[in-house]
């Protein structure tokens, strides 16, 4: 079992893969889709929820998403059918940070996938080379809401605090029109769902050749949360605008 199989199974019951919930995500994206034609990209879209979302709610939006995962943009592309949005959705098979497009967009999306670009940044100056005039980036990516431990930074990676993050990201040039930073029941949905999920298939299937391996690693990541970083990880998600001048 390969870790983007383990990631569909786990992510079954929250297709959002971030810690979100469904409240958050639909007043992000009220904030990012500006008007009702709008063009949306999201650079790492996976199975395209986000965008799914979006395309549900607002019937004139169109829409593009970028991954590189066969399964995940299989699964986007079935979704999209199965709630009649296909038309609006066009899905590439590429790296996102080598996507071009022949025109630009109004809301750039990427949540939790910022190491495609190689980190929030980079990702935020990827967004604005497609970024139409007036445009909006919603973005989400972790922060250390505590002190991190020596083994949270080696498992998940340098991040700034709060505070710090913002500052880099005003810096750049962007001004925040929305903000949420994730509850601590979010972050903590997020993984119970996820890790949940997984020991439930293991459970449900014990004759798969996988489901000792899933069993597992569901065991391992809750005890990694539980134990490395669950009192100091947090996550931002902003809608950003270019910052005038």
């Amino acid at each position: 079992m390969n870790r983007e199989q383990i990631s569909r199974i786990a992510h079954t019951r929250h297709p959002i893969k971030s810690p979100l919930d469904d409240a958050s995500v639909q007043r992000l994206l009220e904030h990012g889709v500006a008007h009702g034609q709008a063009r949306l990209l999201d650079l790492g879209c996976g199975t395209a929820e986000w965008l799914l979302r979006a395309l549900s709610a607002h019937p004139e939006v169109r829409a593009e998403g970028v991954d590189v995962s066969t399964e995940a943009l299989e699964q986007a592309s079935e979704a999209a059918r199965a709630r009649g949005v296909q038309d609006r959705l066009v899905l590439h098979q590429q790296e996102a940070a080598a996507f071009t497009a022949p025109h630009t967009f109004d809301l750039i999306l990427n949540v939790g996938s910022s190491h495609a670009f190689g980190g929030l940044l980079p990702t935020l100056d990827a967004a604005a080379a497609h970024l139409a005039p007036g445009g909006r980036v919603l973005i989400g990516d972790a922060f250390w809401e505590r002190e991190p431990s020596p083994e949270a930074v080696e498992m998940l990676g340098e991040y700034g605090d709060l505070a710090t993050t913002l500052d880099q990201i005003t810096a750049a040039g962007w001004t925040p029109v929305h903000a949420h930073v994730s509850t601590r029941q979010e972050l903590d949905a997020y993984e119970w769902a996820l890790w949940g999920t997984l020991a439930d298939w293991a459970l449900d299937h014990p004759e798969d050749p996988d489901s000792a391996q899933a069993l597992e690693t569901a065991a391992e990541r809750r005890s990694e949360w539980l134990h490395t970083y669950r009192d100091s990880f947090g996550f931002l998600s902003l809608v950003l605008r270019r910052t005038a001048g």
